[in-house]
């Protein structure tokens, strides 16, 4: 549905310079990644309980919201420093609602509000944009963020305690993500865009503060490891562009993505490569939470795996 609207608008991705397809393509995914996650939480809520709380709260509006300005971008296109501002301001809501990075359990240290507040902006409006840097292959962004999802859900779920909502909003997100790329493995017949990236990086940062980073164990620094895709590369990308001069929020053709293209590798097997580090690091992660944790995500890892093959497989027969 949103492709064929997306066609009829004008709503799509012309190919320039700096973009790897030939023809234009449907831009505004992120309406049907967000849509059937609430839809899928919705009916959830439907059928049990609403988890009432501010961090659910919180959550819901601030991905919500995040969400919004990706479509107003995807739609309009915004400057950068607007963006981030608004950005910001969606973080700073997320905040006061709760979502809150405010201690170090292994240090046994809590922090201020004056280095709280600076380190979860900076967390969620980091991976937020990460997620989006990634988006630059077909199936990259969109495989990597199901990986983190059902890898952020089984640790919010194995660890002591427990945050089941967490995880629950960990596994939604995952398997909406899995539905999108049906149409979004290469040649890919729709992109996520800004909506369905910021809405994706939002979810997966905050989740992982209120399922993982509040665990008084190591379970802070997981998250790290879980997200290494989009951190090294948002990292390695904004630093690269200070050392030139340039604004960090300049987008470029030199992300990591581009740069195994550069070096002849074909886009599938560059998701291939990207998907396969993401696989090791959620697996380190889990291996370091507990038996448990490394015990579910191998069994989930297989069968989404074996899920990604066969609606691959499903698209190239469909096409003969």
């Amino acid at each position: 549905m949103v492709i064929s609207y997306s066609k009829k608008e004008g709503l799509v991705d012309v190919p320039n310079e700096r973009k790897i397809h030939t023809k234009p393509i449907s831009r505004i995914g992120g309406v049907a990644i967000w849509a059937s996650t609430m839809l899928t939480f919705l009916c959830l809520v439907l059928m049990s309980y609403y988890p009432y709380g501010k961090l659910m709260s919180g959550i819901l509006l601030g991905s919500s919201l995040m969400f919004l300005l990706g479509l107003i971008d995807d739609i309009y296109g915004l400057g950068a420093k607007f963006k981030l501002l608004i950005q910001v301001s969606i973080a700073t809501i997320v905040y006061l609602l709760g979502v809150q990075i405010n201690t170090i359990p292994f240090l046994n240290l809590d922090l201020a509000w004056w280095l709280s507040y600076p380190i979860t902006m900076l967390w969620i409006v980091g991976i937020s944009n990460a997620v989006n840097f990634i988006d630059g292959v077909d199936g990259l962004a969109g495989s990597v963020v199901t990986i983190n999802a059902l890898t952020l859900a089984i640790l919010a779920i194995t660890l002591s305690p427990p945050n089941p909502i967490s995880a629950l909003i960990g596994f939604i997100l995952a398997g909406s993500m899995l539905a999108f790329l049906t149409f979004n493995f290469n040649p890919a017949k729709i992109f996520m865009g800004d909506s369905g990236a910021l809405f994706a990086g939002f979810l997966l940062a905050t989740i992982s503060i209120t399922g993982v980073m509040k665990v008084a164990t190591l379970s802070i620094l997981l998250p790290f490891v879980v997200l290494a895709v989009p951190i090294i590369d948002i990292t390695y990308a904004s630093l690269r562009r200070i050392a030139k001069g340039k604004s960090p929020f300049v987008a470029d053709a030199e992300h990591i993505h581009h740069k195994l293209l550069h070096a002849g590798f074909s886009q599938k097997k560059t998701v291939v490569i990207l998907t396969s580090v993401a696989i090791l690091a959620g697996g380190l992660a889990c291996l370091f939470a507990s038996h448990h944790a490394i015990k579910y995500y191998f069994y989930l890892t297989i069968t989404l795996v074996l899920v990604m093959l066969f609606l691959n497989l499903i698209r190239v027969l469909t096409k003969k």
